[in-house]
């Protein structure tokens, strides 16, 4: 278990070095920087179910897709949605956006309670609804503030719960998911980069450190995903989701210490209670998980 933790928070760091990584890639665009970050996460997933011997997985729903149009189409919807947020992760950092992008990040564990209380009836243990509280209190005191939630940070909140919904209904594994996410994006991945102006050739002619540094991020990228599925397999589920929260907590830090993005005094009264919000859906998590591991039949 203490390997699946150290490749968890690992997972959590790699992607936070990717979070300020992007902005030391001149002249690269956000849409550049995820151009190069699907074409080259293709070759890295291929290894990662390789290694995790799950090709009979995506030849399954290859197969299901054959037969199934409306698969193919909402595989592709899927894609879409999760080919935004991979953008807005590398192109919020550059733009001084990337405090708003934690904030939703933040926020999305909150939302996907909301949207499992609404959508599947799943009912809300009270430190759920304390988290939840806590978290309206922060946005309503960000509408009253910023007079709106920040575009990013809805971004975040509002776009990932569909795809991870449209995932569960078409019965789709993390892994598979990947790599027909990578699949689809390539298309205007490559687009993006043939299309390019200046020119590929010529960008990074005159900027030849480029040359070294779109592999490593391809590397960082890659290594990345490989802690974050090999953790998965590690963890026990309730222990794996509440490690999830290290990653925005890395983000916010990036973005306020490393990116010089600056915070309010008043500021903090939105994000105080939200990570109140977190801290108490983590509790539940860390104690429901301390109660299956020590309870379950086949501990020894």
């Amino acid at each position: 278990m203490k390997q699946g933790v150290l490749l968890s928070v690992l997972a959590s760091a790699l992607f936070a070095l990717l979070y300020y990584y992007a902005t030391v890639l001149f002249p690269l665009t956000g849409e550049d920087i995820f151009a190069w970050r699907v074409i080259l996460g293709l070759p890295a997933a291929a290894v990662i179910i390789t290694r995790t011997r799950r090709w009979r997985e995506v030849v399954w729903v290859q197969r299901r897709m054959l037969k199934s149009p409306v698969l193919f189409l909402l595989l592709g919807v899927a894609a879409a949605l999760v080919g935004i947020q991979l953008w807005l992760f590398v192109w919020a950092p550059i733009h001084q956006r990337g405090l708003d992008v934690s904030l939703g990040y933040f926020l999305l564990p909150l939302a996907m309670v909301v949207v499992g209380a609404i959508f599947y009836k799943e009912k809300l243990s009270i430190m759920q609804k304390v988290g939840v509280a806590c978290a309206c209190v922060g946005v309503a005191h960000e509408l009253w503030l910023m007079g709106g939630v920040s575009w990013v940070t809805a971004m975040v909140v509002v776009g990932y719960p569909p795809y991870f919904m449209l995932r569960r209904y078409l019965r789709v594994s993390s892994i598979s998911s990947l790599w027909f996410d990578f699949c689809f994006l390539l298309l205007p991945a490559l687009w993006i980069v043939v299309a390019r102006q200046p020119s590929v050739l010529s960008v990074f002619g005159e900027h030849s450190l480029l040359l070294l540094q779109v592999p490593l991020l391809g590397l960082i990228s890659s290594v990345a995903l490989a802690c974050y599925f090999a953790s998965s397999r590690l963890l026990p589920l309730g222990l794996f989701g509440i490690l999830g929260y290290v990653e925005p907590v890395l983000l916010f830090w990036v973005a306020f210490l490393l990116l010089d993005e600056p915070i309010s005094g008043a500021q903090w009264f939105t994000y105080v209670p939200i990570w109140l919000a977190v801290l108490c859906v983590m509790l539940e998590g860390g104690w429901r998980w301390y109660n299956s591991a020590r309870y379950s039949p086949h501990k020894k």
